[in-house]
């Protein structure tokens, strides 16, 4: 009976950039002719979530932004300016000696993967985006929720409005934490699963509400995805999920698809905003079979 060679021990790492302690963490096997897949988020939530087949075939490099470095109190919406966010990126991939990378962002993170591979073009030999729309506009969160009411089942609606009942006094209980309760209680738009509880997903990660307040509220609703695009020479990949209503309309993106040199669109059927966790096994073949099939024309 063959089995497959134990995986090296994932690596838990701080690194403190201007001040921000980002929490890093290393998992998988670094294989030759796949890139490291830089993954932007929480370190906690996404090492929690991904496909644990996937780290017998590719490095994951799982990395805080400063939304989620743990002990911030920063307030001052320009420590979060996007610029900032992207050169946190840029100090971590240099701190961590990992030359080029393939970079991942999964819903508004997705926006930091693109914009992190325009500021950074030498760094960066794939975009993968997860679970987006093309900005979060005050226009497109308008389509999203005539897209919901539209097209949602009567129970999904039901446990929606009785989650959202509950929401401003949960908020009120710990401020600090509105991010993840609000992602918590709007469950039946996130999950193929309505009833699903991801709370042991967010465990003891923290949040800076003034970055969420500032990034997700300006940088993000005004942000022109355009811009630079067509200097953008690595490929991209889309993934979205079917049932996915925490995010405005998959359609948004016709609008956009032809202004990218290279770009792939693969929808799962049995997903909302979270395939890599919700179709693991089908995330893992169409992640590493689109990043083989679009081999790096780079080198260090």
């Amino acid at each position: 009976m063959s089995h497959e060679a134990a995986l090296p021990a994932p690596e838990s790492r701080l690194v403190t950039v201007d001040g921000f302690a980002l929490q890093v963490r290393i998992e998988g096997r670094d294989t030759p002719g796949r890139p490291v897949l830089l993954v932007i988020g929480s370190a906690l939530y996404y090492a929690r979530s991904f496909p644990t087949t996937l780290r017998q075939k590719m490095q994951l490099v799982f990395v805080d932004h400063r939304g989620f470095a743990p002990g911030n109190h920063c307030t001052d919406p320009a420590a979060y300016a996007l610029d900032r966010l992207l050169g946190d990126v840029e100090a971590v991939r240099l701190r961590l000696g990992l030359g080029q990378v393939a970079v991942f962002g999964h819903s508004g993170h997705g926006f930091l993967a693109l914009e992190y591979a325009k500021a950074y073009p030498d760094a960066v030999t794939h975009v993968v985006m997860a679970c987006l729309s093309p900005d979060y506009s005050v226009a497109a969160h308008e389509a999203g929720e005539r897209h919901f009411a539209e097209t949602a089942c009567p129970d999904r609606k039901a446990l929606l409005a009785a989650n959202l009942a509950r929401l401003p006094a949960a908020i009120a209980d710990d401020p600090s934490r509105a991010f993840i309760t609000y992602c918590l209680l709007t469950g039946p738009k996130a999950w193929f699963d309505p009833t699903f509880d991801a709370a042991r997903l967010w465990a003891g990660v923290e949040t800076n509400m003034a970055m969420f307040d500032h990034v997700w509220g300006t940088v993000f609703r005004d942000i022109d995805i355009t811009r630079g695009l067509d200097r953008l020479a690595v490929p991209v990949l889309l993934m979205l999920g079917r049932h996915d209503y925490l995010v405005p309309p998959a359609w948004l993106w016709e609008a956009v698809r032809d202004r990218f040199a290279d770009l792939t669109i693969r929808v799962f059927e049995h997903s909302a905003h979270a395939p890599f966790f919700e179709e693991p096994d089908q995330f893992d073949v169409e992640l590493v079979g689109w990043l083989d099939a679009h081999p790096s024309l780079r080198s260090d």
